[in-house]
């Protein structure tokens, strides 16, 4: 691959810790639900949400096992990567549904280990050890919207 990489414009400033809980999150949500990734999420430093779509309602104890195995992948201490690769080469690995139609060429993929990849510009840490707690605060779920709301706990 070039050395000169061009990739879209990224407007925004996330806290690296936060954005990377977020892909381990949406990680767990599809492995344990079957659904996509969240596609309505504000991710902040003090405490985000991020919205899913489920045929029914998940109980207290299922959403206690969302943050158990949050928290489980992050005290791996996984390794957070970075490879750019074309569309190609990406269409194997991630899932470029999300993409934009005015996306580059070559594309930003960020992985958690063997755990989770995505093409993603964001900020991340370099290794989950970084993340600190996963703390599910509160959720809420209308018209078959998984809305959680979750915060960090640092050590």
């Amino acid at each position: 691959m070039d050395k000169d990489v061009v990739l879209n414009e990224h407007n925004k400033a996330e806290y690296p810790p936060m954005h990377t809980a977020e892909h381990i999150l949406n990680q767990t949500m599809i492995r344990m639900f079957g659904c996509g990734r969240s596609r309505n999420a504000h991710i902040e430093r003090k405490k985000s949400k991020c919205d899913y779509f489920l045929e029914k309602e998940p109980g207290a104890e299922m959403m206690a096992e969302v943050e158990r195995r949050v928290n489980e992948v992050i005290d791996k201490h996984l390794p957070v990567t970075i490879a750019f690769l074309t569309h190609e080469e990406a269409a194997g690995i991630v899932d470029l549904s999300k993409l934009p139609t005015s996306v580059s060429e070559t594309l930003r993929i960020v992985r958690v280990g063997d755990y989770d990849a995505c093409a993603c510009i964001g900020e991340h840490v370099s290794n989950t050890s970084e993340i600190g707690h996963f703390r599910l605060l509160n959720y809420d779920y209308e018209g078959g919207r998984l809305r959680l709301r979750f915060k960090l706990i640092t050590h």
